[in-house]
């Protein structure tokens, strides 16, 4: 079997081209020219970043995306799906609205933004899963499953749970609906805080088998009912309604790469990753601190198994910065910094290459990849 072929480009730039006509340069090297778009709806899977993050991915670079898929004709669009967590893009009004102070709007980027799964998270496709071991059936953003083609524009950065955020997460956790987030995070039904209920039966005309109750003006959910689909997490006003037992980080990895396998099946599909301003965390959080590695470049594949893994050894493999988070944590215990694993070394608990191991199993891509420099 030939290995995956990742392309690579640095971020040195001169007079004679800038970052941008590297990357322009760099998806063509790669083969994006070999995807049919003509007259079709190609969606560029993004982070818009959560406001007060300022790490996330200049909206430049999906211009350069953008352009390129439009002059080969198709009709390109950016998007993203709502959070789970209670932020600024919890719903697509403000998730629209966060993305513009971000400057993600079709005037800096030349296209429109459509937040896949609705205005609440709650319009969403259910998806088979392709080899699935954990999940049958993904909850998928419907603007996702409408598109003809899935491109992937990722800030590879660490992460708390996942050990980094790369393409797989990109399409597969931000893929999911807010109930398929819930799914890929938890094992366990939903449950009503009280305190914060107002009763007013949002969760009751959303469930179709009837588990929300509402007793004394507060709602709660009769779990022998309940079917775990996490529709009233979404709908809720009030964000009363929340998830239960939690998965483990490396449960989180398998199931976010069985929906991203149940998004990439069957379409056309290709992945560009940024290793630049590498924050030790989700661009979720509403900060950033300071990055742990030097910016390192700018890659693109079809195979999203083999970008990932790509991007991971890049990383492992570039110095340290001093004053961040990755050299405190080193310093407080040196015997760590042997594993050369960044990603542990910030976040111990985390599990990243159990996303790939399992990722390569159901069938995603291959972590065995050729490097190529353009």
């Amino acid at each position: 079997m030939n290995n995956s072929k990742v392309y690579f480009t640095n971020m040195r730039a001169n007079a004679n081209m800038n970052l941008l006509q590297k990357l322009d340069h760099l998806l063509r090297k790669a083969g994006i020219e070999n995807i049919d778009f003509k007259n079709k709806f190609a969606a560029i899977k993004l982070h818009f970043g959560e406001p007060g993050n300022i790490s996330y991915l200049r909206p430049n670079f999906a211009k350069v995306v953008a352009d390129t898929i439009k002059e080969l004709g198709g009709k390109v669009f950016l998007t993203d799906c709502n959070t789970l967590y209670v932020g600024r893009r919890k719903d697509a009004l403000e998730h629209i609205d966060a993305a513009y102070e971000n400057g993600y709007n079709p005037f800096t980027t030349g296209c429109q933004i459509i937040i896949a799964d609705g205005l609440k998270g709650t319009d969403e496709a259910y998806v088979p899963v392709p080899n699935g071991e954990y999940v049958k059936e993904a909850k998928v953003g419907q603007a996702l499953m409408d598109a003809d083609i899935i491109i992937t524009l990722s800030h590879f950065k660490g992460h708390e749970m996942t050990g980094f955020g790369g393409a797989i997460k990109n399409i597969g956790m931000g893929g999911g609906s807010r109930a398929g987030k819930a799914e890929m995070h938890c094992d366990g039904k939903p449950v009503v805080k009280e305190e914060l209920c107002i009763g007013c039966g949002a969760c009751q005309r959303i469930c179709a088998p009837g588990a929300p109750k509402i007793e004394k003006k507060k709602a709660h959910i009769d779990k022998d009912i309940c079917l775990g689909c996490g529709r009233c997490i979404a709908t809720c006003p009030v964000n009363a309604i929340v998830p239960t037992a939690w998965n483990s980080g490396e449960m989180v990895c398998k199931k976010m790469a069985e929906y991203a396998a149940a998004i990439l099946h069957g379409r056309p599909n290709f992945h560009i990753s940024l290793i630049v301003d590498v924050s030790p965390f989700c661009d979720c959080h509403a900060e950033n601190d300071a990055p742990i590695v030097p910016n390192l470049g700018m890659l693109a594949s079809f195979d999203p198994v083999a970008l990932d893994k790509a991007c991971a050894d890049l990383v492992n493999k570039a110095p340290v910065l001093q004053g961040s988070m990755l050299a405190d944590n080193i310093a407080s215990n040196p015997s760590e910094a042997a594993k050369h694993d960044h990603f542990h070394n910030v976040s111990p608990n985390t599990d990243w290459i159990s996303c790939l191991e399992h990722a390569e199993k159901i069938g995603l891509g291959s972590c065995t990849y050729e490097l190529i420099e353009v």
